[in-house]
């Protein structure tokens, strides 16, 4: 009989994915890791790229299938390291290490998570494991990529928990992010003959229009979109008139518009030219109503809005809750650490929250 790993086993695992690094992109060691865990408890995953993922046995096309979601690449060493971020060190109940918190806390508890439930022929849904690379990127070898081998394989995402440091409290929603590159068009001339058109004047009129406006309508979950002007450049020596003006708005959009939309009302306000990096990471909501939320609140969750973004922001028509193990403010910072506390009582809230949303669609 095939055993479910023991606690000391994800510890194990987790040790294993910090001492291997897998920057962004280039997550091939932890994706090997991960393929090998899950094979030594009895399930065959599938590789894309360097994400790993597997279905459930028991898959019932007539039934909603709930996605389990983390995302094992990792952002560069913050400066300010004092510990070794490739080496796992487990000291005073925590365990340091590149990756730690975010999010190998919450990759190590899905994947044996899963593995309790590998079987949903009981359950009122199906479960899709996805170990995905690139989130910190938003690359197209990762949730991009992922979704689109769903949608070929016929399987339908339903619904999703994506494992990412909340402290197990539910995020019902991410704001998207649209960061728009500026640029204010003048004229140069002799600034002692007052010659020429200013492009950093027309540039602090369209700021200024910028931090007056107002969109129409308000997300019920997310609220007001909220734009910022970071940056500014213009000029090259005192006595000339700037020709350009160059500035940086950062954009944290809501469900209550398009990524596009926001961008085409924007450039309708002002004279300078707006050109979006990207709009690719889109908020996302979902109904306080939904089971999934339900589910989160019954077996203990706050709900809150995420002020970062994830992999959610490309699941795009899926009914998605962010949900893990570890404290976001810990994420990305030097000598980086999760609790071993904290992952031994995340399984146990994952196994509740997957409990209560059985017992309410079971009921519906």
């Amino acid at each position: 009989m095939i055993q479910n790993p023991a606690i000391e086993d994800i510890f194990a695992l987790l040790d294993r994915l910090i001492a291997t690094p897998s920057l962004s992109g280039d997550e091939a060691g932890t994706a090997d890791e991960l393929s090998a865990f899950l094979r030594a408890y009895g399930v065959e995953p599938y590789r894309l790229h360097n994400n790993v993922w597997a279905v459930s046995e028991g898959y019932d096309v007539a039934k909603p299938t709930l996605l389990l979601n983390s995302h094992h690449d990792t952002v560069r060493p913050a400066v300010g390291y004092t510990l070794d971020p490739f080496t796992s060190l487990h000291r005073d109940g925590r365990i340091y290490g590149l990756g730690s918190n975010d999010a190998g806390g919450s990759v190590v508890t899905l994947a044996a998570l899963f593995l309790r439930h590998r079987d949903t022929s009981q359950l009122p849904f199906n479960l899709v494991l996805a170990l995905t690379a690139e989130e910190e990127t938003m690359g197209a070898r990762g949730m991009r990529a992922m979704l689109e081998e769903f949608s070929m394989r016929n399987i339908a995402i339903s619904m999703a928990l994506v494992g990412e440091p909340t402290g197990m409290q539910p995020a019902i929603g991410e704001r998207g992010l649209v960061v728009l590159d500026c640029t204010a068009h003048g004229r140069s001339g002799h600034a002692a003959r007052a010659e020429g058109e200013n492009a950093l004047y027309k540039a602090l009129d369209d700021i200024a229009t910028l931090r007056k406006y107002r969109f129409e309508r308000t997300s019920e979950v997310l609220g007001d979109i909220k734009i910022s002007v970071t940056q500014i450049e213009a000029g090259s020596q005192h006595n000339i008139i700037p020709a350009e003006c160059r500035f940086v708005v950062d954009v944290r959009t809501t469900d209550a518009y398009s990524n596009e939309e926001v961008v085409a009302l924007l450039q309708s306000a002002v004279g300078a030219e707006l050109r979006p990096r990207s709009t690719r990471i889109r908020a996302s909501a979902i109904a306080t109503s939904h089971p999934l939320v339900e589910a989160a609140v019954r077996s203990g969750g706050e709900c809150f809005i995420s002020p970062t973004t994830s992999d959610r922001a490309l699941m795009s028509g899926i009914a998605a809750l962010k949900i893990g193990v570890g404290r976001s403010e810990r994420s990305h910072t030097a000598d980086e650490y999760v609790e071993e506390r904290e992952i031994i009582e995340g399984l146990e809230r994952y196994e509740v929250l997957l409990a209560e949303l059985a017992t309410l669609l079971n009921n519906k």
